[in-house]
């Protein structure tokens, strides 16, 4: 079994994506595979759960809450980077010359949540597609630290 933090959990559309403890991508949730109330699946909640490779990356099987979240503040997973501003009307540079590099796991963070506020009606199939060919451009072009 791993273990993980719960990142973000729908319980209308019935999945969400959890951080595993050893890092690595995020894994695909469904609500099919929860073994607790749907409820339970709160941003910050520890679970435990067996991940096998899916047709669009890992997914996770037999998902029990470990601990609730979401967590306490003391627990709570803090953001490695703000979330960044809109870029200048003149480019993409701030006033040091530099941008933001993210983490792959950043990365696919902020690209989740964009999506998923954006575009709400795309499944999570979708989401993943999508993420996987924007990763790989912004690997091409060395937006993200290595």
């Amino acid at each position: 079994m791993t273990q993980g933090r719960v990142v973000r959990f729908d319980d209308i559309r019935g999945y969400g994506f959890i951080i595993p403890d050893e890092g690595g991508e995020d894994v695909f949730m469904h609500a099919n595979d929860l073994l607790d109330d749907k409820h339970l699946y709160q941003p910050g909640a520890v679970v435990e759960f067996d991940v096998a490779e899916g047709e669009r990356g890992p997914k996770a099987s037999l998902v029990s809450v470990v601990r609730k979240g979401a967590a306490a503040p003391a627990e709570a997973p803090q953001p490695v980077a703000a979330r960044a501003e809109p870029a200048a009307a003149g480019g993409g540079v701030v006033e040091d010359g530099l941008c933001d590099v993210l983490s792959p796991r950043e990365f696919r963070q902020e690209l989740t949540e964009t999506l998923l506020e954006g575009v709400p009606s795309l499944t999570a199939a979708q989401i993943l597609q999508v993420r996987q060919g924007v990763e790989r451009l912004a690997r091409g072009h060395g937006w993200l630290a290595s």
